[in-house]
């Protein structure tokens, strides 16, 4: 029905992000905080600052955990599970995270990489004992506790 306007009515309008929910949803995208929250825009923006910040926090202490002693790794990834319960965008960076994850660990229990890796380890470890050999032949062994006082 042409009613002589280029905008689209209300109706279709609502029909479109009607879609848009749907489709979203589908994917499991989007927040979840609970409808009581989503219903009052300035709670659902305080719960998203709260999120944001809590996200925040546990992906700093992360990031400070991986020189120091920490599952560094694994306290980023759950900060990026806190922000995904609230952000799309998070909820697709942890989409691909997992994906890739799960990619690579297949790729590793290919046989063919399997043999490669296992023979790259023992040529590896060849050339350390020959290197450790070589140091042992030219200087010796002596335990720190048999060191002399100089």
């Amino acid at each position: 029905m042409n009613t002589g306007s280029n905008e689209p009515s209300d109706v279709a309008v609502a029909s479109q992000r009607a879609e848009a929910d749907a489709v979203q949803e589908a994917q499991g995208l989007g927040s979840k905080a609970p409808e009581f929250i989503k219903a009052r825009r300035a709670l659902h923006l305080s719960w998203q600052v709260g999120v944001f910040v809590v996200g925040l926090a546990v992906v700093a202490a992360g990031i400070v955990m991986l020189p120091l002693p920490g599952p560094g790794w694994v306290v980023i990834f759950g900060g990026m599970a806190i922000w995904a319960t609230e952000f799309v965008w998070a909820q697709l960076v942890l989409r691909w995270t997992k994906r890739k994850v799960t990619e690579a660990a297949q790729r590793a229990l290919d046989p063919e990489v399997r043999r490669r890796n296992l023979t790259l380890t023992v040529i590896g470890l060849v050339i350390v004992a020959v290197l450790v050999g070589i140091y042992i032949w030219k200087f010796g062994v002596v335990m720190p506790w048999k060191i002399k006082d100089q």
